[in-house]
């Protein structure tokens, strides 16, 4: 197991919120304060899921991450899991409280929509911890936490940008909310970092989890002459088009690569097991205290999955010595000079983006091919 985790305070609010399966924005201050009493024989530890456990996506790396805490805790925990939670709150809230009620100690919800909820039942509950994954709310027994995934999706952006040969990229995006926004973005940079002429269609779904939906927009993207595809949505739909047409795929939360192994090049994937194992253990010693956690590919939170055989050993040399400079914090993803569509400098060089203005981005950057729903 990695050394402890690298625990950040965001002091930022949510500029736009959405239902999201695969996180969302923004972060309170930590609220230092300690939860769930003191230390314990067994934690009975429970996880909320948007989508199915074996999604292949974002609930699959968070599933992972529940088997990590199993295995390493054996005997000293039990896990337990329900998926297919609808964003809904009276739905979310059931699943939610059921665990409290059954007597879980520490319960993960995993879904942006579900924090309100998280929060609802976190003060019916004072007893038990939760911690919420992608929202920016926490109180004294609820924690936040998610992680800086633009940077994987920069280092996965310049495989695509290598990969392209028409440099015409394609993305199917769930909803055009900041964090979507924010992930696209730093894509586009990352090809263009290797590509300058790239360019990316986008496509939405407005769904986190619809395969068949999945599949049309990825096959709108190769009719418009895309010959890389990515997504920021849940299932492997998109790779699967992408390899029947014999196009190449940047896959999304886990490792994918089984789904169509001949179109497969990476993908920005989450790994939840230093985290979970660490707060588990916290409620295990009674030393469990809410935070607000936003990790990085320093800490191991993000990073990418293993590289498909179309990638060169020279591609790969050149994102895996960009991955140090970022994590040697040597470089920004968004570092300017940084330009939107119509041209505006977004970030002049030698800038960078705050933070604030990441997690409330409402802009494509120069070379991406749409546009944004009107606020």
């Amino acid at each position: 197991m990695k050394s402890s985790l690298k625990l950040i305070s965001l002091g930022v609010a949510l500029m736009l919120a959405a239902a999201c399966g695969t996180g969302s924005e923004s972060a309170g201050e930590d609220s230092g304060s300690t939860g769930g009493g003191g230390s314990k024989d067994v934690v009975k530890a429970a996880w909320v899921y948007v989508g199915p456990r074996n999604d292949g996506g974002w609930t699959t790396a968070h599933d992972n991450g529940r088997l990590a805490v199993e295995k390493t805790l054996g005997d000293k925990v039990e896990t337990a899991y329900v998926e297919n939670v609808p964003e809904e709150p009276a739905a979310a809230t059931r699943a939610i409280e059921g665990f409290a009620r059954k007597g879980y100690d520490i319960i993960f919800t995993t879904s942006f929509g579900f924090m309100d909820p998280t929060l609802e039942v976190a003060k019916k509950y004072p007893d038990v911890v939760f911690e919420h994954c992608s929202g920016f709310k926490t109180a004294d027994n609820m924690s936040a936490y998610f992680g800086a995934m633009e940077e994987a999706k920069f280092l996965a952006g310049m495989a695509a940008g290598a990969a392209t040969k028409n440099g015409q990229l394609g993305v199917v995006n769930a909803f055009p909310i900041p964090e979507v926004i924010r992930l696209g973005n730093a894509f586009m940079l990352g090809a263009q970092a290797v590509n300058p002429d790239a360019t990316m269609k986008v496509v939405f779904t407005n769904s986190w989890y619809d395969p068949p939906k999945e599949k049309s927009a990825a096959e709108s993207l190769l009719d418009a002459n895309s010959d890389v595809l990515t997504q920021d949505v849940d299932s492997p739909a998109t790779g699967q088009v992408a390899g029947a047409a014999g196009a190449k795929w940047v896959g999304y939360n886990s490792d994918a690569s089984e789904f169509a192994p001949d179109a497969w090049l990476t993908a920005p994937v989450w790994d939840w097991s230093d985290y979970y194992i660490e707060r588990v253990e916290a409620v295990l010693d009674g030393s469990w205290e809410s935070h607000n956690y936003y990790g990085t590919l320093a800490d191991g939170i993000v990073g990418l999955a293993p590289y498909g055989k179309s990638v060169s050993q020279e591609t790969q040399d050149m994102i895996d010595a960009k991955r140090q400079e970022i994590v040697n914090d040597e470089f920004d993803v968004f570092q300017g000079p940084v330009y939107d569509q119509s041209g505006r400098v977004m970030a002049k060089k030698g800038e960078a983006l705050s933070l604030d203005q990441l997690l409330s981005m409402d802009w494509f950057v120069k070379g991406i091919e749409g546009k944004l729903p009107a606020s």
